[in-house]
């Protein structure tokens, strides 16, 4: 195999260190730059530090769809 990436690969930026990486198979770490990384992220998936924020709800509205009370029979 050789050690010069195709013309077709791409160097991003990786997510976890921001360095450049090379986005090609040649890669098995893709998108990041190396194991280490990548297993950094895994973890912070792991620990549940990426969340994606909810929406507050009113006390009243709390778990009732419009029509599923009484008065929507």
């Amino acid at each position: 195999m050789s050690s010069i990436p195709p013309k077709s690969a791409r160097s991003v930026a990786c997510p976890a260190c921001g360095k450049p990486s090379l986005f090609a198979p040649a890669n098995p770490w893709r998108p990041f730059c190396s194991e280490r990384c990548r297993l950094t992220d895994l973890g912070a998936w792991a620990n549940e530090d990426y969340k994606i924020p909810a929406k507050e709800e009113d006390e009243g509205d709390a778990g009732e769809k419009p029509g599923s009370g009484p008065e929507g029979v």
